[in-house]
């Protein structure tokens, strides 16, 4: 009985310690991802007044539109093509690196900015869209430890909606304002991509949401003329 007893406490006590262990590995890795992003906040400090002028897309020139620029996307840019983009909402931990792959539609599901693997991958552009205009999804994982899209699920407190109400999408040529008008929660979130008109300029984030495997929370918003 002794024995049968020591060899349980002993099984059990492994099981703890070995819990433990992956905790810690748990916390060191998502610490570690989030200090990577931290290091690209860094890199994108505003351009000078030069810089936003040159980097105008050629199809909406300065004639037709001055956008604003805060960040100097260039150095994400010259460092992975994939990216084409930055995503910030104020007042929320949602500012990071946009990519868009559309051979390769999930790639950074699961690969951080430099292609390696990584658990909280990087927000990512529907394979679907353009990212200058039309609708454009980007898909953010959950994150338990606070990162990544996991603010988005305080949207669904009105008073935080009205207080957060806008989002910036900085592209090639400067800042896209977008207000959120609807805050959904779904499992088809392709349909509702279907109804919406081609040349319909509207922001929707994505994320996962609830128990089911599908359920998904969208924040959705309206372009800002500017």
């Amino acid at each position: 009985m002794k024995i049968a007893k020591l060899f349980f406490f002993s099984l059990l006590s492994a099981f703890l310690i070995l819990s433990i262990i992956m905790v810690i590995k748990e916390e060191v890795i998502q610490q570690k991802e989030k200090k990577e992003f931290e290091g690209l906040q860094q890199m994108i400090t505003p351009p000078q007044p030069s810089q936003a002028a040159d980097s105008i897309t050629p199809e909406k020139s300065s004639a037709d539109i001055q956008r604003v620029h805060k960040r100097d996307l260039a150095k994400l840019y010259e460092a992975n093509p994939d990216c084409i983009g930055w995503i910030y909402i104020e007042g929320t931990n949602v500012d990071y690196p946009v990519m868009h792959t559309p051979q390769n539609p999930q790639k950074y599901l699961r690969c951080n900015f430099e292609g390696k693997y990584s658990q909280s991958g990087v927000p990512f552009l529907d394979a679907r869209c353009d990212p200058q205009r039309g609708t454009r999804i980007i898909y953010g994982h959950n994150m338990k430890n606070g990162t990544q899209f996991s603010n988005l699920q305080k949207y669904v407190d009105t008073t935080f909606r009205n207080a957060h109400s806008t989002i910036e999408f900085e592209t090639g040529d400067g800042v896209h304002l977008f207000e959120v008008t609807e805050v959904r929660q779904t499992d088809i979130y392709d349909e509702l991509y279907k109804k919406l008109p081609e040349d319909d300029d509207r922001l929707i984030l994505s994320t996962c949401y609830g128990s089911a495997k599908s359920g998904r929370l969208l924040i959705i918003a309206k372009e800002i003329e500017q």
